[in-house]
């Protein structure tokens, strides 16, 4: 018996100014949802993006009486769609922020949150250099939830691509999808943006729906683009070969992670060893 999930992948271009932002995405959603999607996720920064401390952090409120955030609730509730909010920024109460998910019911309702866990603290040369953690604050909880048909969606963010024990964990716990919404730089995008979505999958026997940031922001940084959805043997199902906004959609068939981690059970975890141990 075959399970099948339409899901979508939208690609923004998000600024500084939530309200647009949410007014940028509405169509792209209006889009995949008419075209029979169930579950549609947005990119990272969704909600804002801004590289620029000061500012972000002035600007970012607690959760609670966010209207921003309930007004995304709405439209989850409006298309009858389970909706990822990729990540908004959400003041932790210490002077930094959560980079935290939001998982929409078709009700509205916030079914799942996940707090950003590896902090995107590279210098990647020619003077482009991020610490993330100077203004956000690591999550430590993982985080699965059952969705729709039953779905169990492991969450991630972006720079958490990089770390594959997150992703082992998720397989082992019996997820199905995982979701991998990102914000990532062109030049760490051109170089293993694909390379490590088709891992994460292969290694984990899940379907990656990865969501991207792309194009020149308001606030002068520039993304990658190139939305991918990838399948349980690592096979790239839909792609967006650009930067510029648009959504993917693509039929998932849920039987195939079982089909896939019985072929090759390897995403159960190896053999205990020591070491590794130098050579004198």
């Amino acid at each position: 018996m075959t399970r099948k999930l339409r899901a979508a992948a939208v690609q923004l271009r998000s600024g500084i100014d939530p309200a647009a932002n949410r007014a940028q995405a509405l169509p792209l959603i209006r889009e995949a949802a008419t075209a029979g999607a169930r579950f549609i996720a947005t990119p990272e920064n969704t909600y804002r993006l801004d590289r620029n401390r000061e500012r972000a952090l002035a600007a970012a409120g607690p959760e609670k009486g966010d209207p921003e955030l309930a007004a995304w609730g709405r439209i989850a509730q409006e298309f009858g769609v389970w909706l990822l909010l990729g990540s908004a920024a959400i003041a932790a109460g210490n002077g930094k922020v959560y980079n935290r998910s939001f998982l929409y019911t078709p009700e509205g309702k916030v079914a799942a949150r996940y707090d950003k866990i590896n902090m995107f603290d590279v210098t990647l040369g020619g003077g482009e250099t991020y610490r993330e953690s100077d203004t956000v604050e690591p999550g430590a909880q993982a985080m699965l939830v059952s969705g729709p048909m039953g779905a169990k969606i492991g969450l991630t963010i972006c720079y958490d691509l990089r770390f594959a024990p997150l992703y082992t964990a998720y397989a082992k716990a019996g997820a199905e999808i995982i979701a991998v919404p990102s914000a990532f730089t062109v030049p760490t995008g051109m170089a293993h943006w694909e390379t490590l979505l088709r891992a994460r999958a292969i290694e984990t026997a899940c379907f990656v729906i990865a969501p991207a940031q792309g194009g020149m922001h308001e606030d002068g940084r520039a993304t990658w683009g190139h939305s991918v959805i990838v399948d349980p043997w690592g096979k790239v199902i839909a792609k967006l070969d650009h930067d510029e906004l648009g959504i993917l959609v693509a039929d998932l068939d849920l039987t195939h992670v079982g089909e896939a981690r019985a072929k090759i059970p390897a995403w159960q975890g190896g053999r205990a060893f020591v070491g590794p141990k130098e050579h004198p």
